[in-house]
Order: C-alpha cells, then sequence, then structure tokens
C-alpha cells in the first residue's frame, strides 16, 4: 500500500494531498473514529508498527472541580474518558485556543525540554498575558456583538474601530466581565466618543423589541422569539426610551435617554418580577443592575457556558446561545460550579479561561476511548475541529512570511488593513476576502455562534491543494528557507524542520523514515522534495484543524 501511495506522492497534481495523507490521516482516522482504544495511544489496524505521538497513557486524574464533575457524568453513563494528550500537542492546542496564533519552533523546542511539573500551566498564564489573547478574545466577542460598518447592522467605519478598540482594551486590561456589560447596556453618548454606545447601533432595528432580543441573545444566551408574547413585551420595556440623534459630523450619532418621557415606566424582568420605574431613572440601568446580580439566574451562565464552547467545541447547554428550561445542560452540577466560580472571581473572564485550560479535561487526547456516541456531549475527549477562518489564514501567512492586506473603498472613509496586521485583528466585520468568506468566517449579522461555520467544504479542499498563493506561501517561506537550502545536506534536519514549522512537532520515525526516501528519490531536486513535504504537511488534517 504505501510504495503505491509514494508512487503517486511522486507524480502528478495530488502528490501534495497524498503526501498530507502521510503526515495526518492516521491520525484523525483514529482520533474521529468510533472505535476504543483500551490503554495507550491507539494505531492503525493496517499499521501496527505506528506511534501517534499525540497522547500518554496517563490515565484521567482530575486536576481540579472541573474534572471531578466531568468524572462523575462519564462514570453515570459509562464513558471512558480520553488519556492525557502529549506536551507537543498540548502546546500547539493551548497556543491555538488561547491566541488564535502557532507556537514558533523554538518555542515547541524549549517547552518540551522542559523538565518543570507545573510547565503546563506556567504557559497558560504567559499565554493569558499576551497581546495575541486579547486579539483572538475581542475577535470573538466583536462576532457576539454585531461589530460590521456595512449592511445591515450600518455601524460605518469610524465607530467599527472605536468599538473594536473599546472591546480589545477591556479584555487586554482584564475588566470584570459584569463591568464589561454594564457599560455596553447603560452608556450614552457619541458613536465615535463613547465606544460602548455602539451596542445600541449594531442591531437591525431600533425597536425596543429588537433590542430587547439582542440584549436577551448577548447576555443571557436566550432566543426571546420563543419566549411568549406578553414576555417579550415586558422585556422590551425597558429599552423603550433610547434615543438617537445625528450631529453635525459626518456619521456621527448620539445614543442617549429620550427626555420627553416624564411619566413612570412599568416593566416585566425576565424572572417575571414587574417593576415600576420613576422617569428620572434610566430603564436601561434598572435592567442592567437585576441582569449582574451574583443570584442572577443567566448572567454568569450565559457566560460560562460560551466560554466553555469555544474551548471545547460544544456548549454545556448546546447551543450556547439557546438556553431555555426545555434545552438543560447535559452536566448541571458542572455547570453550577463553573457559575460560583466566575461569580466568586468578581467576573474574571481570564481566571474563568485558566480554571478550564488547565483542567485534566481539556487536556484529554483527541482520541476517544468509547464508542458510546454520547462520549462528545459529556466531554470524555478534546474535540476535533477546524481551525477558524481568521486563525488558518494567520497560519499561512506566518508560514510563508506575508501578510493579508485587507481594504474596503466602500463605505466612506476608505480603510485600508496594512499586510503586518494579523486577520484575528482585523476590526470590521464588513472587511473580508473570498478565503475568508470560503472557509466560514461569520457575516456577523445576528450574533448568533452559528453564523460561523467551520465544516469542510470541497472548495476549501481543492484551494489548498491547487492555489499559486498558497504555492508560493511555501515556496517562498523566509521560515522554510533554511531547511530548503540544507536539505541536501542534512535530510534529517530539515525535515524535522519543517514538521516543528507546520505541525509545532517533531516527526515520528516513521514519518521521518517516509519523507527522506521521498525526499532522496529526488535525486538533485532535493529542495523541491522539501517544498512537496511542505506542502503535504499543509494539506493534511493535522494542519488545518485544532486537536
Amino acid at each position: 500500500m504505501w510504495s503505491r501511495i509514494l508512487a503517486i506522492f511522486a507524480g502528478g497534481p495530488l502528490r501534495r494531498y497524498v503526501g498530507g495523507l502521510l503526515a495526518g490521516a492516521l491520525f484523525f482516522a483514529a482520533a474521529q473514529g468510533a472505535g476504543a482504544a483500551p490503554a495507550g495511544p491507539p494505531a492503525p489496524a493496517d499499521r501496527p508498527g505506528l506511534v501517534i505521538p499525540f497522547e500518554s497513557d496517563t490515565a484521567f486524574v482530575p486536576a481540579n472541580p472541573v474534572d471531578t464533575h466531568v468524572l462523575t457524568a462519564l462514570k453515570k453513563k459509562g464513558i471512558a474518558p480520553a488519556h492525557l494528550c502529549s506536551d507537543q500537542l498540548f502546546i500547539r492546542r493551548v497556543y491555538i485556543d488561547l491566541t488564535g496564533t502557532l507556537p514558533t519552533p523554538e518555542e515547541v523546542v524549549a517547552f518540551l525540554e522542559d523538565s518543570n511539573p507545573k510547565k503546563r500551566a506556567d504557559l497558560v498564564n504567559r499565554l493569558l498575558e499576551r497581546e495575541e489573547f486579547a486579539d483572538y478574545a475581542a475577535l470573538k466577542w466583536c462576532d457576539i456583538l454585531r461589530v460590521k460598518a456595512e449592511f445591515p447592522v450600518n455601524l460605518w467605519p469610524n465607530a467599527v474601530q472605536a468599538y473594536h478598540r473599546w472591546i480589545r482594551e477591556a479584555i487586554r486590561q482584564g475588566m470584570p466581565y459584569d463591568q464589561f456589560a454594564r457599560l455596553l447596556l447603560t452608556s450614552s453618548g457619541s458613536n465615535f466618543r463613547v465606544p460602548p454606545v455602539n451596542f445600541y447601533r449594531a442591531v437591525q432595528s431600533r425597536e425596543p423589541a429588537a433590542i430587547a432580543s439582542a440584549v436577551a441573545l448577548t447576555w443571557m444566551g436566550t432566543r426571546l422569539d420563543r419566549w411568549p408574547e406578553a414576555r417579550r413585551a415586558g422585556m422590551a420595556a425597558f429599552f423603550s426610551r433610547i434615543a438617537y440623534k445625528s450631529t453635525g459630523e459626518w456619521k456621527e450619532e448620539i445614543v442617549f435617554l429620550n427626555p420627553a418621557a416624564t411619566d413612570p415606566l412599568d416593566a416585566v424582568f425576565p424572572d417575571g418580577k414587574t417593576v415600576r420605574i420613576p422617569p428620572d431613572r434610566d430603564p436601561r440601568q434598572v435592567f442592567a443592575d437585576w441582569l449582574i446580580s451574583p443570584q442572577n439566574p443567566w448572567f454568569a451562565r450565559a457566560a460560562v457556558n460560551r466560554v466553555w464552547s469555544w474551548l471545547m467545541g460544544r456548549g454545556i447547554i448546546h447551543e450556547t446561545d439557546d438556553i431555555r428550561p426545555d434545552n438543560p445542560p447535559v452536566n448541571p452540577a458542572l455547570l453550577s460550579y463553573l457559575e460560583k466560580e466566575f461569580v466568586a472571581s468578581k467576573y474574571d473572564l481570564r481566571h474563568l479561561y485558566r480554571l478550564i485550560v488547565n483542567s485534566r479535561t481539556y487536556q484529554q487526547s483527541p482520541i476517544p476511548r468509547s464508542k458510546q456516541p454520547e462520549a462528545h456531549a459529556y466531554f470524555a475527549y478534546y474535540p476535533v475541529r477546524r481551525l477558524d477562518a481568521e486563525v488558518l489564514i494567520d497560519a499561512l501567512c506566518w508560514i510563508g512570511g506575508t501578510g493579508e492586506g485587507y481594504a474596503s473603498p466602500i463605505p466612506e472613509p476608505f480603510t485600508f488593513i496594512p499586510e503586518e496586521h494579523r486577520t484575528i485583528t482585523l476590526a470590521d466585520g464588513s472587511i473580508s476576502s473570498s478565503f475568508l468568506e470560503m472557509f466560514g468566517r461569520p457575516t456577523r449579522d445576528t450574533g448568533l455562534e452559528s453564523e460561523r461555520n467551520n465544516e469542510p467544504t470541497d472548495a476549501q479542499r481543492l484551494y489548498l491543494l491547487n492555489s499559486s498563493d498558497v504555492q508560493r506561501r511555501i515556496r517562498n517561506s523566509p521560515r522554510l528557507r533554511p531547511a530548503y537550502n540544507s536539505v541536501g545536506k542534512n535530510r534529517a534536519e530539515a525535515i524535522r524542520s519543517i514538521y516543528l514549522t507546520v505541525l509545532s512537532r517533531e516527526p515520528t520515525a516513521e514519518e521521518m523514515a517516509t519523507a527522506d526516501a521521498y525526499i532522496q528519490g529526488k535525486g538533485t531536486a532535493a529542495r523541491e522534495g522539501a517544498e512537496d513535504l511542505a506542502w503535504a504537511l499543509v494539506n493534511s488534517k493535522e494542519f488545518l484543524y485544532r486537536h
């Protein structure tokens, strides 16, 4: 079988695709298959000698209460948790999940050589303080908050830039989540000078009912269209006195509380409690006080469920923005614990990230040990899923040594993003590219998590296999050039360097032998063989997916 694969790999337009199978498909066949491995790293049945370097044989030992709650639920279901992931898998995973970037080969080697038993926790702490954490978290929140200049949100470029900077800075400085929500819900002023007021502008309709729906979706993780009409109207009343006015500055708009309202306002909280708000009180502040109360049954729950889904592939309540009584959590005890921890930390988002990422649950191998279909929903292994569009193009740019330029002449003013700015820092959801659209970047029209589509398609596969842009990045890569130039003198070291750059790990002995034989077979065209290897790895599922 392998001689046939190598023969195909050695010639023809699909050689890089088949080479990608050599690099990564064996792992993903095991990771995504239904078969269970009784102990240790599994090997495909037809390749019993292959060692897949993605997990250890360490049993599931709880590292914090997150694990205790997960393990209790798994035992009740008779589901075996996965083994612990390997260090070389963990470093790539945590870099992508926390910062949306790949680790450098130097960072990978240093981490693997570090003998400190607390090195994973130390790495997590360092990553949470990096600028890229703020960049990537801001990207996630801009999706939810509908940060977009053009139709149908129509924030316009100046407001988008101000809004994005405010969101990113709030995350970077560690603004407590309750304060973050309060400012977005209660601010008044210019959309250019008081960026949080753009929350009320980033809604397709300015009717109170539409604003209430956006508030419920964003801060309570629930969809108002499922509520009875009277209940929806009671909540919409809190937002019935928001007003908007233009100024002499182009596209500037003031969001304010309508001073013409002089009568008391009757409204109903989502929990059914009624309230009469005097005319000198901002109804939005009354609602915000109720929302961010530690006793509120929605606020902390929606936040921890959302962050959990970003890190673990799905929420404890699934879908994350469809929380309702008839859609219960799969693990109520776990959700309750995370809620209490989040509130006790004074709504510290970094504490929440740290708690989840340091758990044994998050650090599981992606290779399941149970055939039960419920294993995924109960978090019995780390779920394999494709990289976000922005993360993927940034990874290709990082390997290729050239950035991706973005620009938008409409609407005015003209927006130009220099190539040195990574895509995860892109503020405006209206500024896109054929690549981002092909790979499922969300449109930011609704704030629903489901707007992002990370499902693979044939068009994506064909693009990566045949794109001249990807070819140029790989051929001219300054990161891979030293390996290309030295492959004729030291094939093993060149192969190792290519693996570390593209996959953030060392090659296995069998991968080394396969790649070495292929490059050696190229004779004087050894550099071309090294480029083929890099292309094969870029097209492998191991590169394209988080695992």
